[in-house]
């Protein structure tokens, strides 16, 4: 009876120390989790970190796209408006010659327009 005895200790202490081995495996693991978890929450702070900047660089290059945009219509606006001006001052260059024209009786030719100013200066 005694070996049986011994045996049964030596089974028990056996079993404690599995025991023993897997409550520091858990122990073990559950630090390897908490690690793990820390450096996916550091990854993901960095990627959110990386994509806020991402954002910022997109909303400053938009914004200096748009201005470029603006600009560049702004110049075609001045331009457009410079040909319209330039277009209606010989219309209307056109119109005061026709109605000289008309109310001399006579075209209008370099010489005869020297004359009339001529004679409008004195």
């Amino acid at each position: 009876m005694g070996e049986r005895t011994k045996k049964n200790e030596k089974s028990l202490e056996e079993a404690k120390e599995i025991e023993r081995k897997l409550a520091e495996a858990d122990l073990k693991q559950k630090e390897i989790i908490t690690e793990a978890k820390k450096q996916a929450n550091l990854v993901m702070e960095e990627v959110s970190a990386r994509g806020e900047a991402k954002k910022a660089e997109m909303v400053v290059k938009a914004k200096e796209e748009i201005g470029q945009l603006i600009n560049a219509e702004k110049a075609k606006i001045a331009r457009d408006k410079a040909e319209t001006l330039k277009e209606l001052k010989k219309e209307v260059a056109d119109l005061v010659v026709l109605t000289v024209e008309k109310l001399l009786g006579e075209k209008m030719t370099e010489d005869k327009d020297k004359e009339l100013i001529k004679k409008l200066v004195k």
